[in-house]
């Protein structure tokens, strides 16, 4: 295989690759790539050079050059507390950095004595809530059916369907937590729309957690019938 034809091997490897790449600044640096490659393959493997392409690669480089500086630029200032790092790491792995840090900057830190009622059942609710430290009670019809701790949602289920919550939930003892407005959550999702599957991929997943057990029970009490 001649060099010009590594090239263009190169170059659409490289565009492959990005179609596994969510990152967008990691994105942009394989686009550059390939495109530079491009270029070299378009300009070496013909007989005589292929202005179009080249011109056009060209283009895309600085396009994408661009866009990495914008995105340099809003990143360089991001700083993250020792909180919101810890909370990064168990819940929002899948998140760019500026992606976390639009989150957050919606986000207020509460905290809230044993006692206090963060869901009633059948009521509008204003806020999703994500515990940092603490414990609360999830009761239905005045039953208690489950108890959440650290790194759980609150309050997740009706922002993701849109209906009133379906149970109560109470702190059981002194509770650090995380609080977003429904509305500014949706209007940020609306004003990022890249940002909305992955929101509700840690929302859905966090809910597929807590049901889990449930789905267990329910098939032990079967088996056992």
């Amino acid at each position: 295989m001649s060099l010009a034809d590594f090239f263009g091997h190169f170059a659409f490897a490289l565009i492959a690759l990005s179609y596994l790449v969510k990152e967008i600044f990691y994105l942009r640096v394989l686009s550059i790539c390939a495109c530079v490659a491009g270029i070299s393959y378009n300009y070496f493997a013909p007989p005589q050079p292929l202005w179009t392409p080249i011109f056009w690669n060209g283009a895309f480089i600085a396009v994408n050059a661009v866009q990495l500086y914008v995105i340099w630029r809003e990143r360089r200032g991001i700083e993250f507390s020792e909180e919101e790092k810890e909370i990064y790491q168990m819940i929002f792995k899948s998140f760019s950095p500026l992606e976390f840090a639009k989150l957050m900057r919606l986000a207020k830190w509460l905290s809230v004595e044993e006692g206090a009622t963060l869901i009633t059942e059948r009521k509008e609710t204003k806020f999703v809530h994500l515990i940092y430290n603490g414990e609360v009670s999830v009761s239905i019809g005045g039953k208690e059916v489950a108890r959440l701790k650290d790194g759980a949602f609150v309050g997740e289920m009706s922002f993701i369907t849109g209906n009133l919550p379906s149970a109560t939930v109470k702190t059981t003892k002194p509770t650090r937590l995380v609080a977003w407005s429904k509305d500014e959550l949706r209007e940020l999702l609306r004003r990022n729309p890249a940002m909305e599957s992955t929101v509700h991929a840690a929302l859905s997943a966090d809910l597929s957690r807590k049901l889990a057990p449930s789905a267990s029970s329910l098939a032990n009490s079967a088996q056992a019938r």
